[in-house]
Parts: structure tokens; sequence; C-alpha cells
């Protein structure tokens, strides 16, 4: 498959690009609230704490002890006011609840109308995704040309190297479609 060192490097490239990408869609596809509770969703949550802004999941311990319900365990209580403000500031939708000691957000089962509206995220962060993939597709097709115009592969090289970069795109736009199916799935449930 590698007629030098310079392909193995462009495809190495291209799948390290592929991958990166993947795994960003994942992690955005992890914050959207599907009606089950999941501490991710916490993710972005910033707080205001000893002057400066922290994610939350570096200040308290998140959990789920329910499938709608999560529980925010501060390791310092003086920052509940702090964290139920950010809680209620951010764009979540949740009304926190505590007890002085622990804070609890029930997740509650989303309408019809914000299930349909949150497949439509999840299809654009997909299309994202695929954009960025097909960029990285272009970058190395491009390098090969270079390669091709430098007399370092031959023509028929060039032709095996597109092909062979157009399969590897489509398996990882593949897993792509699979896990957005899956996330619509889950949000779509009842």
């Amino acid at each position: 498959m590698f007629t030098n060192q310079e392909d193995k490097t462009i495809y190495d490239n291209l799948t390290n690009h592929l991958q990166r990408n993947y795994d960003h869609m994942l992690s955005e596809l992890m914050t959207i609230r599907a009606g089950r509770a999941n501490p991710r969703l916490l993710d972005k949550l910033m707080v205001e704490c000893y002057g400066s802004l922290t994610p939350i999941n570096q200040i308290a311990n998140i959990t789920t002890p329910d499938p709608r319900t999560i529980a925010i365990n501060l390791w310092d209580t003086s920052l509940l006011r702090d964290v139920l403000k950010a809680i209620q500031a951010s764009d979540l939708g949740f009304n926190p609840s505590d007890d002085g000691k622990v804070i609890r957000l029930f997740v509650p089962s989303p309408t019809q109308e914000r299930r349909v509206e949150l497949v439509k995220t999840v299809k654009k962060f997909a299309e994202d995704c695929k954009i960025n993939m097909r960029n990285g597709r272009r970058e190395a097709l491009d390098e090969f040309k270079e390669l091709k115009k430098k007399s370092i592969i031959t023509e028929d090289d060039l032709s095996k190297a597109e092909k062979e970069v157009q399969k590897i795109l489509d398996s990882w736009t593949a897993k792509v479609d699979q896990a957005v199916s899956q996330k619509e799935k889950e949000i779509m449930e009842i």
C-alpha cells in the first residue's frame, strides 16, 4: 500500500485528522440532553469560583443516582450559591434543588417538539464533522498530488492513493452515521 515513507505519513495524518473530528463530534453529542441524566451534560458549565471561571467537574463530583437525576456533590460547600447561579444562568434548562450539601438536577423528558429540535442539532454536528473530514481528505489528496508533481510517486500510485483515501473517508463517514443514528434513536425514545 505504501510506496514510501511520505505515503505512510500522509495516511497517518489523515487517520489522525479523521479520528480527532470523530471524537470531537462524539463529545458534542454527549452534551445533548436526550431525557436521560448524564454527567457529561454539565461538561461546558463554568462556575465563578475563587475569582476565575472553572469547569464544574473540577470543583465537584457529578453522578447520576437514577436515570432522571444528576447529583452534584461539591468539594467545597461554600461554592453552593455560585454553582446554583451558574446552572440557572446556563442554557441547560435545569431547575436545581439543593439540601445545603448536594445539588440535584431533575432531567425532564423532552417534548416531541424539543426532540425534533435536538435531532436537527445532532444532524448539524454530524454535517460539521463530515465537512471537516472531507477537508482532511482534500489535504491528503493535495499532498499526494504534490508527491506526483515531484515525481516521487507515479500516476498509478496517485490513482491508488485517491481510491484508498476515499475508502478511508467512507469508513469514517459510516462511523459518524452510525453514531448519529444511535443518538437520534436515543432522543426519539419516549
